[in-house]
């Protein structure tokens, strides 16, 4: 089978979906509702992934594994980030965890305390708010709205308070598909380094680049900036695995390490990464680039016939993302609220996307609405036909 048909239409199994999708996907919503919401492909995994779980399986045992993760899983994390994201890692300060979301928490957790600031984005995915605001800290939000122009980070220091302990990066920018250029990484590295401030850098959807832009990891920089950088990651967005919950959590030196694997509680076995996970995450990592490829020639295709028609529609406005694979669209011209827009979409349309209400995105993203293109062309043909149809006829 070519990369190409590994993506297409007949490849995905909307009966297995409807059965297994949950997160306001195939499985949440009604019958002949089509769901472009939570970012989670409608493909299956790479072979080589499922093939790696049966081996392992087969042998029948499950015993417990070591709290700081496979070691075979940390040295092949730890060649991704070699290879491809140019940083200098270190498998000994790369461990799992059971997400990139709980990545997220457990360094909001390691490094501040109640009455702490830190800086996330807006608009940014809620994982960063809530984080911040589980541990006691306040989340304070500067604006990057959709845009093409490059982004001044100079007003951040404004920001900056006798509090501040933590910048939050997420890059590429989900909801918008903002890819940072590496001189707009240089400055907020300049920032942090001045301020004596901690980068969280939620990678997770860096694999998720569509050309020309490039994905530059800001731990790649220099030794100062890396230094003060932990780097999140996951595998739902790249490879499907967001039902396996399995990330990693990369520090630079001991002392950030050992702070962020105390917060894990791996170490007292409350909390741990499944080693199916690891299992099928190295076997990704190893054998499945031929996969991400293909799935990412893809995605360019949908993204693009997805800002096509959705800039036909009267009243949206989209701007193409450089990376995610989701749509931020200004529906502001229509005269309708986000949630306005989304209950006419899903009751007349059929089709589900998320609204853009602060409780997801923050208040940058009123007047949006997101969606999803990790489908089949068929799939997000027929959504975007419904929702051109039911919005011509407000």
């Amino acid at each position: 089978m070519s990369d190409l048909n590994l993506f297409s239409s007949a490849s995905v199994d909307l009966e297995i979906l409807k059965r297994r999708a949950y997160n306001l996907r195939w499985a949440s919503v009604p019958q002949g509702i089509i769901p472009l919401t939570a970012a989670d492909p409608d493909f299956p995994c790479a072979p080589e992934i499922a093939e790696a779980i049966k081996r392992f399986a087969a042998e029948r045992y499950f015993s417990y594994g070591p709290p700081e993760g496979l070691p075979e899983f940390k040295a092949s994390m730890a060649a991704y980030f070699q290879e491809k994201r140019h940083i200098p890692a270190q498998p000994e300060l790369v461990f799992p965890v059971d997400s990139a979301a709980f990545g997220i928490y457990i360094t909001c957790k390691a490094f501040l305390s109640a009455g702490d600031e830190a800086i996330i984005f807006n608009p940014v995915d809620f994982l960063f708010r809530y984080s911040v605001e589980a541990v006691g800290a306040t989340a304070v939000a500067f604006p990057i709205p959709p845009t093409t122009d490059s982004i001044d980070f100079s007003p951040l220091e404004d920001l900056i308070t006798a509090k501040t302990k933590l910048i939050c990066l997420c890059n590429p920018l989900n909801p918008t598909g903002k890819v940072f250029t590496r001189e707009e990484l240089e400055a907020l590295g300049e920032i942090a380094c001045r301020h004596n401030l901690l980068i969280l850098s939620d990678e997770i959807w860096s694999d998720i680049v569509f050309t020309p832009n490039v994905f530059t990891s800001i731990a790649s920089l220099n030794t100062d900036v890396r230094d003060r950088t932990v780097t999140v990651t996951g595998f739902s967005k790249s490879f499907g695995l967001a039902g396996l919950r399995i990330g990693a959590v990369m520090a630079h030196t001991k002392e950030i390490f050992e702070k962020l694997f105390a917060a894990s509680l791996h170490g007292s076995t409350i909390h741990g990464a499944n080693v199916l996970s690891q299992v099928a995450a190295t076997a990704a990592l190893e054998k499945c680039d031929y996969w991400l490829n293909g799935f990412l020639q893809h995605l360019q295709q949908m993204r693009d016939l997805c800002v096509s028609n959705l800039n036909a529609i009267p009243g949206f406005s989209c701007i193409a993302p450089q990376g995610c694979y989701v749509a931020f669209i200004n529906i502001e011209g229509t005269g309708k609220t986000s949630a306005e827009m989304h209950e006419i979409l899903f009751n007349i349309a059929k089709v589900a996307v998320v609204p853009g209400l602060p409780q997801w995105f923050g208040d940058g993203a009123r007047n949006y609405i997101r969606i999803s293109f990790a489908t089949s062309q068929d799939i997000l043909t027929e959504a975007l036909a419904r929702m051109k149809t039911t919005v011509h006829a407000l």
